[in-house]
C-alpha cells in the first residue's frame, strides 16, 4: 500500500491512497462469498452458483461496491497510520480507480487535529491563596452537625419561627383558577431552607397551629412550568402543627457522639485539619486553572467546530449520566427546566470550547516538552483505583484493554503530569 498526506487549508488535506491489486482481488472474494448465499441461479442450489457462472450472468462489477465497502475501512484506518495524522471527523471519500486485477487508487479529504503555536507557558505568573481556617467556620460546620443530629419536638404553643418545621395544607390559586401541583396536605415545611417559591415561607413565620392566612407570591420568570413564570399567586395556607429542632449541646458528649473523639477541643482540631486539606486541595486546583487557563491564552490554534461538536456530545452524555444517578433523565429534566437539547448544547458550547483549546494546548506543550507516563506509572494508577474499586489491578487493565480505555487513562494521566509540570514552573505571585 502507498499513502501520501497532502495539508491544504486550515486543517483540511487529502489522503491519497493505493491499494494492492492482490488485496482487491482478496476483498472481491470476500464480496462474492457474502452474496453467493442471496442469489438463485436456475440450475444451482442457492449458495452453490460457480464464481465464473455468477461474473457471466452479472458481471465481475456486481461485486465490486461490497468488495469496497470490505477494503476501505481497513485500507484508510493503514493510511492513517502509516501517515501519523490525527483525524477528527468522518473523511469525505472519493473512489479513482476500482476493477478486477487493478490497483485500487482514493482519495479522502480528512480534517485533522489542528497545529499548535505555543507561546510563553514557563514562568506564568499565578496567585497562590493563604490557607487558613477561621473560628467562624469551625462554628459553622459544628453548627451543621447540630442541624443534622437535632431531635425534633412538637411545638404545644407559640408561632413558626424561621428553621422550624411547620405542617401545613396549602391550596394555590392562579387568576382565581387552582393549578396542577398547588395542592397538598399535611406537608413538611422546614422553613428558611428556600425550597418553595420566593416569599411563602417568610409569610408562614408568625403563625400560630390552627391559624389560616392567605400567602401571596409571584412565580420567578424563570419558573420550570412555563404556565405558571412570573404569575401571581395565592396559597390558602393552614397550619396543623410546629415542630422545632432541639439542638444538642456542644460539649464532650457531643463529640463522642458524632465522632471518634473524646474531648470537642479534639473534634475541633480535626475540624480544622480536614478545613485545611480542603482548601488546600482548592487552591491546588485554582492554581491548576489559572496556568492552564493562561498558557492557552498565550497559544495560537484554530480550534476545529468539529472538535467543539464532540466534545459537546460528552459533555451532553456525562450530564445525562450525572441526572440518572438522580433519578432523572434528559426528557424530565427539558420539561422542569423548559430547556431543549439545542438549548442544552448552547448553554454548555462556550465550555466545550474552552476544553478543546486547553487540551490542545496541553498536548502541544507534552510533546514540546517530552512529557510521557511510563509503564509504571500507569500500573500505580491503575493499584489505587483497584484499591477503590477493591478488584485487582490485572482486572482492572483486563477490562480497560477489553473497552479501549487504557490509551485514553494513559492520556488522561499524561494530561495530569503536563498541569502539574506547568504549576511547578510558575510563577506564585
Amino acid at each position: 500500500m502507498i499513502a501520501n498526506w497532502e495539508k491544504l487549508e486550515k486543517n483540511q488535506g487529502v489522503l491519497t491512497v493505493e491499494v494492492d491489486a492482490d488485496q482487491v482481488t482478496s476483498a472481491l472474494d470476500k464480496a462474492f462469498k457474502k452474496v453467493q448465499g442471496k442469489i438463485n441461479v436456475p440450475g444451482f442450489r442457492k449458495g452453490k452458483v460457480p464464481r465464473q457462472i455468477f461474473e457471466a450472468k452479472y458481471g465481475v462489477e456486481a461485486l465490486y461496491q461490497d468488495a469496497i465497502d470490505i477494503i476501505l475501512p481497513e485500507a484508510y484506518t493503514a493510511a492513517v497510520k502509516e501517515t501519523a495524522i490525527e483525524p477528527i471527523d468522518r473523511p469525505d471519500v472519493e473512489v479513482e480507480q476500482f476493477a478486477k486485477g487493478q490497483v485500487f487508487k482514493f482519495k479522502a479529504t480528512v480534517e485533522v487535529k489542528p497545529e499548535v503555536k505555543l507561546g510563553d507557558y514557563k514562568g506564568i505568573e499565578v496567585s497562590k491563596d493563604e490557607v487558613s481556617v477561621s473560628d467562624e467556620e469551625i462554628n459553622e460546620e459544628l453548627t451543621r452537625l447540630q442541624q443534622r443530629h437535632a431531635e425534633l419536638v412538637v411545638v404545644e404553643e407559640g408561632a413558626v419561627e424561621n428553621n422550624d418545621i411547620a405542617i401545613i395544607d396549602f391550596d394555590g390559586y392562579v387568576d382565581g383558577e387552582p393549578f396542577e401541583g398547588g395542592k397538598a396536605d399535611n406537608y413538611s415545611l422546614e422553613v428558611g431552607s428556600g425550597s418553595f417559591i420566593p416569599g411563602f415561607e417568610e409569610q408562614v413565620i408568625g403563625l400560630n397551629k390552627g391559624e389560616e392566612k392567605d400567602v401571596e407570591v409571584t412565580f420567578p420568570e424563570t419558573y420550570h412550568a412555563e404556565h405558571l413564570a412570573g404569575k401571581a399567586a395565592t396559597f390558602k395556607v393552614k397550619l396543623h402543627d410546629i415542630k422545632r429542632k432541639n439542638l444538642p449541646a456542644l460539649d464532650d458528649e457531643f463529640a463522642k457522639d458524632v465522632s471518634e473523639f473524646e474531648t470537642l477541643e479534639e473534634y475541633k482540631q480535626d475540624i480544622v485539619k480536614r478545613l485545611t486539606e480542603k482548601k488546600d486541595q482548592e487552591s491546588v486546583q485554582k492554581q491548576e486553572f489559572d496556568v492552564v487557563e493562561k498558557a492557552a491564552a498565550n497559544a495560537e490554534v484554530e480550534v476545529p467546530a468539529a472538535m467543539v461538536s464532540s466534545e459537546l456530545n460528552h459533555m451532553v452524555q456525562d450530564f445525562e449520566n450525572r441526572l440518572k444517578m438522580q433519578g432523572m433523565n434528559l426528557d424530565l429534566y427539558y420539561q422542569f427546566s423548559g430547556q431543549n437539547e439545542e438549548a442544552l448544547r448552547a448553554q454548555m458550547s462556550e465550555d466545550a470550547q474552552k476544553r478543546v483549546l486547553n487540551n490542545l494546548v496541553l498536548e502541544a506543550i507534552a510533546e514540546a516538552e517530552g512529557i510521557t507516563v511510563s509503564d509504571e506509572e500507569l500500573d500505580a494508577e491503575l493499584n489505587t483505583m483497584a484499591d477503590s474499586y477493591k478488584r485487582s489491578a490485572e482486572e482492572l487493565r483486563s477490562i480497560l484493554s477489553a473497552n479501549g480505555s487504557l490509551d485514553a487513562m494513559k492520556d488522561e494521566l499524561k494530561v495530569k503530569k503536563t498541569v502539574k509540570y506547568l504549576v511547578e514552573n510558575s510563577k506564585a505571585v
